[in-house]
Order: structure tokens, then sequence, then C-alpha cells
């Protein structure tokens, strides 16, 4: 929604006139992985790289030497910062050796790692650290983002995203009927998968380490077709941990019912049909 802009050197339709290429790539690791559903992804493919494109759009570093992407997935999120920074040595990690696959398929010209961010350290310093909608799945930030700041040369930055919404009506509602009887006593790996900390804790984790800091949100309102498609929005990531607890196939269409009824709920159609699903993300950039 709005207009088409250029952010710090990233053309506006980056993510568009690229996309045919991210589709296909994950559309081969998808299928592979019974965690994940290929076409249920991609069906928001472009929301999900969105957030990628604005945080490097606002990254004021001209010529950073040395990038590491760290939670990179399949590649979607290096590629961006291979459009950003053409000429950079990039790294790529992930925990994932079926994603890691993917990536070294598709772009020939970065270095991928198989690794665990949460202890991660660089063999020489970076100039830039990125980090995309990964973080939210390591505890212990207290600990690891001082350690990845220290990763980061003099004048480079560590520059991160994650997602900002458990306080909307869907996290409220997945939490709410995960404390159902008939499987409460199984949710606790689902209550605490996810890292939830306030753009407060980062601020005055980051202010005393950092020569510079910005800090933002960004609320996304994204149009979907149905209330339907916010559930299938959320499948593909957060709601995993909840649907991994469940016993089932039974107990999940159970869970996923009570679900898709709230969701209808606080969640209408605007006069066009269509639903806005509100996404709140968190995004900060710290300058050694």
């Amino acid at each position: 929604m709005g207009r088409a802009r250029r952010l710090n050197g990233i053309p506006a339709r980056f993510d568009l006139s690229n996309w045919e290429m991210l589709v296909s790539l994950k559309e081969l690791l998808f299928n592979a992985m019974p965690l994940w559903d290929a076409n249920l992804y991609l069906r928001f493919g472009q929301e999900r790289t969105q957030a990628a494109l604005d945080l490097a759009g606002h990254i004021e570093l001209d010529r950073p030497r040395r990038i590491v992407d760290l939670g990179c997935g399949p590649g979607n999120s290096t590629a961006v910062l291979r459009a950003r920074w053409p000429e950079a040595e990039i790294t790529g990690l992930d925990r994932s050796p079926e994603m890691l696959a993917e990536a070294r398929r598709a772009w020939h010209d970065c270095r991928w790692i198989e690794g665990d961010i949460a202890n991660w350290s660089a063999a020489e310093p970076c100039d830039l650290l990125f980090s995309n909608a990964a973080l939210q799945w390591v505890h212990g930030h207290a600990l690891l983002i001082p350690h990845l700041l220290e990763q980061v040369a003099p004048g480079g930055a560590l520059a991160v995203q994650v997602p900002m919404h458990f306080d909307s009506p869907l996290h409220r509602r997945m939490r709410e009927f995960a404390l159902d009887a008939r499987w409460r006593e199984r949710m606790g790996p689902a209550f605490n998968a996810l890292v939830r900390e306030r753009p407060e804790f980062y601020y005055d984790l980051l202010a005393p380490r950092s020569a510079r800091l910005r800090i933002w949100e960004t609320e996304y309102m994204q149009p979907m077709d149905s209330p339907a498609a916010i559930l299938d929005f959320i499948r593909g990531t957060g709601l995993r941990p909840y649907l991994e607890a469940l016993a089932d196939d039974t107990e999940r269409a159970l869970y996923l019912e009570l679900l898709a009824d709230a969701v209808a709920h606080d969640y209408p159609p605007r006069p066009n049909g269509k639903v806005l699903f509100p996404f709140r993300r968190l995004f900060f950039i710290a300058y050694r």
C-alpha cells in the first residue's frame, strides 16, 4: 500500500522483479521439508520479504566489505543484501542444511555456512551483521545482542528486524486456545518458543554500547483475502510451535477451528471484501 519509493539505492520494485527466482527456489526447498508448506509460504512471499528490503534500505553504510546474514534461510534476505551492495563479500548462516543447499544452488557469489546463531562468532569482524526475522527464535537476548555487536568492526553496524505483534488479537487468541484443558499441559514449549522483548529492552541494551543507534517499529497493514488467509499466513511461522505441541491431526483441526472462528470475529471484512491484518515489526540498527 502507498507509493513506490527507492530506499538508499534499492529499487522499490526489487522484490517484484526478482520474485520469480525466489519463488522457484522456495518451491524446491519447502517441497522437501514436511514442516513447511511451499504454497502456503509463497502465497505471502512479498509480505515476508518487505521488511528485509526496508531494513537494508535504512542502513547507512556506503561500501561494507564483509557482510554476514544471520538466519539467512534459502537466501531471500541475502539476495536483498547482494542487490544493495553488489561488491561485498557476503556470508549467509543458517542451521538448516536443506535451506543452505538451496541457497548455494541459487546464488553462487555468496558463502554459505551451517551454524547456530546462539553460539556463532565471526572468524574476523564484519562490517555489517544483518538478521531479518530470525533472532526471535533464539533465546537469551541480554547476552546474545551485545555478543553480536562485538562481532562488528568499528564503523560497522548490527541491523536486526524481529516480529513485534505478540499483543495482536491473533496472538492473544493463539495463547487463549492453547490453554484448553485438552492440551494445555503440552503447550509449555509453544508459549516459550518466541522471544518477546520490548523496544525499550533493546534501546537500554544497545545505547551504551553503540556509537549511534536507530530503533523503530513499523506496522504493515497487510490486505488479506479472508480471515482464513490470516491463518494461512501465521501457520507457516509463529503458529508452528502450537501445532507441533498438539498430539495429532484431530487435535490440530480442533485448535484451528477454534482459532478460525475467533479470527473471523476479530478481523472483520472491509467494504471491498478484503481483511486488513496489521503486522508490527521492530527494527534496530546499532553502529560501532
